[in-house]
């Protein structure tokens, strides 16, 4: 992967960042996914899970001692206000603050012009969302037309439709080094890129791109490219399974191209240990407030 010569010079020069002012404080700076958490919480596709999404939230800062939380869509009962609102009420109330919803919701945003609006249509209820729950940007899915990742031109043109859309409301719209095929950090940067709007920004994710190329090389690379188009999000984890097999990264290392782009947002606790997700997000954290705090 190449890196572009100057990106931050990119940034500062093509986009105007979105008015938000993050907080400089370690601790302040880190939250904690709900998606690791997904065999307690209860869902449309877990229901049988224990707590549901504000019984969770209620013990979020007793038990990791952060006040940010990252919501996942599944988690929410609805997206209808009055749920939302109520949702909203709760996490302040538990002194949350959430710093992104991660939209793992089924559309075709490069299917036919009905798919395609109705994909729309669907987004703009999270970014609606968003808004009531105060966090600062939702994350979707960076969609491919059939088979050929490197066809952006319909990703580019469905992306900056809606990322007008969160302009209007003064939320980010993240895209997530997530698929290791449509999702490629190289796909990413292309889109936003092509996109060239403040409010399409990335998620890097500390570990996924090892499902690419099973190479730290590779993925510290990769990270250097997405972490200068990141506003107010990265996902922080240090293994990913695969296939039965773990792949792991030096989570310092990451820190430290983080501090080197600049970026000044949340990190989220996004643990995918076998293990036991409270302990392995307790180590995360543990891991992030040193880098933080050094």
């Amino acid at each position: 992967m190449a890196y572009l010569i100057d990106r931050r010079t990119f940034i500062a020069s093509s986009l105007l960042i979105p008015s938000s002012k993050f907080p400089s404080e370690a601790r302040k700076r880190l939250a904690v996914s709900t998606y690791p958490f997904r065999d307690f919480i209860a869902s449309k596709r877990k229901p049988e899970g224990k707590l549901t999404l504000p019984q969770f939230a209620e013990t979020l800062v007793e038990k990791f001692n952060v006040n940010g939380i990252e919501p996942w869509s599944p988690h929410f009962e609805s997206i209808e206000t009055a749920y939302v609102t109520e949702l909203a009420a709760g996490f302040k109330q538990a002194g949350l603050r959430v710093v992104n919803i991660p939209c793992d919701v089924r559309v075709k945003l490069c299917g036919t012009a009905e798919e395609r609006d109705a994909a729309l249509s669907i987004y703009r209820q999270w970014v609606d969302a968003a808004v009531i729950l105060g966090s600062p940007s939702i994350r979707v899915h960076c969609p491919q037309k059939g088979k050929d990742s490197s066809d952006i031109a319909c990703a580019v043109e469905g992306l900056k439709t809606l990322a007008e859309y969160g302009a209007s409301k003064r939320i980010v719209i993240n895209l997530e080094n997530d698929n290791p095929t449509s999702e490629d950090p190289a796909r990413i940067v292309k889109v936003i890129e092509a996109a060239n709007t403040p409010y399409l920004r990335a998620l890097p994710d500390f570990c996924n791109s090892m499902l690419i190329h099973d190479d730290q090389g590779y993925n510290a690379r990769a990270l250097a490219e997405l972490f200068p188009l990141a506003y107010n999000i990265s996902h922080v984890k240090d293994v990913e399974f695969s296939g039965g097999k773990a792949y792991r990264v030096d989570v310092d290392r990451i820190f430290g191209i983080a501090k080197k782009a600049g970026y000044k947002g949340y990190f989220s606790m996004e643990s995918e240990s076998d293990g036991d997700p409270y302990e392995s997000t307790k180590q995360l954290i543990a891991a992030a407030e040193r880098n933080l705090q050094g």
